[in-house]
């Protein structure tokens, strides 16, 4: 008998988010509050804004959505001055991912990402049967730019590569002057994704601005989501800003209706919710720089990020002190799939989530986990 599956889908793995509060609950029979900190949502919440479209939304869900999201993507067309036609909605940045690739990359084709970046890219492309190369970090846990533009030019074959800048799970970010000296040694012909899921949270001066690049680099994809600092994680609402030509290809592959009714209205809400995203901004470096401060305290080696999280090493194993704070009700997130056996990930949350992290990881230290 032919088998169910091809055999490039043997490989993957499936993809292990963050623990969900209940379940950890269900497992460990837990009673009190627990804190989750595994999946750099908003600690905040959804936009109020955001939060009150969703529900006059709901009014209208025996209707199928506007397919084109005309309100929405105009809005973002506006907000970041470009044509509305170089803006695509998905199912979360995850669905654009997925549609690029199937898009550009052939199947005779290949891409270069980092060993050490959102897992979604690597499960894609091994979904799609395509290949990549993997480079690795360098040991100050920045992108190896110049290792991924060797790749790029060693292999004809190369028609993707992917920046994450806040870079997920480590927090670095690429700056303009680094970029800019990696995209003159990349050929016209390959696609530059820049995977902005943290932009929002930045605070670096040199943070490029990606969409000046597409000028004169019009096979540059920006992604971008609600997922994050407007606090819309789970209505699966993501966004790119790419050429018109490339859009063109990106709608010829979407789905109808990828992107749902009461997603729509709240992120067109919650893009004008100005006051969330600059109280998000504000608790979110208050609580950079007191986990950061927290952990070295601990003889912990908290990474330098840009991000709503810090990757923390521990200098021993990370499996037993995630269990070991599973039991004491926090929640975090351990890499190795990430190829980081020895960090754990840290989403920033408020301050006294902050507080109650920190206390747990003093005594999961203290009883020797």
């Amino acid at each position: 008998m032919r088998p169910l599956a091809p055999p490039h889908l043997d490989r993957i793995r499936p993809y292990d988010p963050g623990k969900p509060i209940d379940e950890v609950r269900r497992e460990l029979n837990l009673e009190g509050e627990i804190v989750k900190l595994a999946s750099n949502e908003n600690p905040l919440g959804p936009s109020p804004k955001g939060l009150e479209a969703a529900r006059r939304a709901l009014e209208e869900i025996h209707r199928y959505p506007d397919g084109g999201a005309f309100h929405l993507r105009h809005a973002l067309a506006e907000r970041f001055d470009v044509d509305p036609m170089r803006v695509v909605l998905g199912n979360g940045s995850n669905e654009l991912l997925e549609i690029i690739i199937r898009a550009f990359v052939g199947s005779d084709e290949t891409a270069v990402i980092s060993a050490t970046s959102f897992l979604v890219y690597k499960l894609v492309l091994m979904g799609t049967g395509r290949t990549f190369e993997e480079i690795p970090l360098r040991p100050d846990h920045a992108f190896d730019l110049e290792g991924m533009a060797a790749a790029v030019q060693a292999d004809p074959r190369v028609k993707m590569v992917f920046i994450t800048s806040p870079n997920n799970p480590t927090g670095r970010y690429v700056g303009q002057a680094e970029l800019d000296r990696f995209l003159q040694a990349i050929p016209d012909h390959v696609v530059v994704v820049m995977d902005e899921a943290y932009a929002e949270y930045v605070t670096a001066e040199d943070y490029p601005d990606s969409l000046a690049l597409q000028v004169h680099r019009p096979r540059t994809i920006t992604l971008r989501t609600f997922s994050k600092a407007y606090g819309l994680a789970g209505l699966r609402v993501g966004y790119g800003i790419v050429a018109k030509e490339v859009a063109d290809v990106i709608h010829r592959l979407r789905q109808p209706f990828n992107c749902n009714s009461v997603a729509q209205a709240a992120a067109l809400a919650a893009l004008e919710d100005h006051e969330h995203i600059e109280r998000s901004r504000r608790l979110n470096r208050v609580g950079l720089d007191r986990l950061t401060a927290g952990f070295e305290a601990l003889g912990l080696d908290p990474v330098p990020s840009q991000g709503n999280f810090l990757l923390v090493g521990l200098g021993r194993p990370g499996r037993p002190v995630f269990d070991a704070l599973l039991r004491r009700g926090v929640i975090v997130r351990v890499m190795d799939g990430y190829g980081l056996p020895e960090h754990l990930r840290v989403t920033v949350g408020t301050g006294p989530e902050n507080e109650r992290c920190l206390w747990a990881f003093g005594n999961v230290l203290e009883q020797g986990a």
